[in-house]
């Protein structure tokens, strides 16, 4: 099953948007359909955002956070394989390198994130990620679109 990490923007949009994509990632999640898991660093900024321009949207982050597993910012030390081996992690803003951390920290498939400018260079680009998918919520509910799709053209084994 997959296991998505949500960037604050995704947070932020989910709770802003209700109809939109990255509320439906949320709602799925609730139906099984896949894990979401995000940091407290994530969901401190997605809450700071919406407070500053959105404060309506506020009472419709709880609900989204209830769906939500919290996941800690690793702490990575010595010689162990970890995020700093991530080629291009150093090109992030100190802000985006904690949300690829905590993404890789905790095992997640994919990192959802709106963030292209910072990002972009990674996105859909698990070789450069150690095996970490970064994709838009777009490209990810794409992709699952096309997989079901081909799942169902595939003919029954008799």
């Amino acid at each position: 099953m997959n296991r998505l990490f949500l960037d604050s923007n995704v947070l932020f949009t989910a709770a802003h948007n209700p109809g939109g994509k990255a509320a439906l990632v949320v709602r799925l999640a609730a139906h099984g359909r896949w894990r979401l898991v995000s940091s407290e660093h994530a969901i401190e900024e997605a809450r700071r955002n919406l407070a500053a321009k959105y404060p309506e949207a506020l009472d419709r982050l709880a609900p989204i956070l209830g769906t939500i597993r919290l996941v800690r910012q690793p702490a990575y030390t010595g010689g162990a394989p970890g995020p700093h081996s991530i080629p291009g992690r150093s090109q992030l803003p100190p802000k985006d390198q904690l949300i690829l951390d905590a993404a890789l920290g905790c095992h997640a498939t994919h990192l959802l994130t709106g963030d292209v400018r910072h990002f972009g260079a990674l996105m859909n680009r698990p070789d450069a990620t150690g095996g970490l998918m970064v994709q838009t919520v777009s490209a990810y509910l794409g992709d699952q679109a096309e997989s079901s799709a081909r799942r169902q053209r595939e003919p029954y084994p008799l």
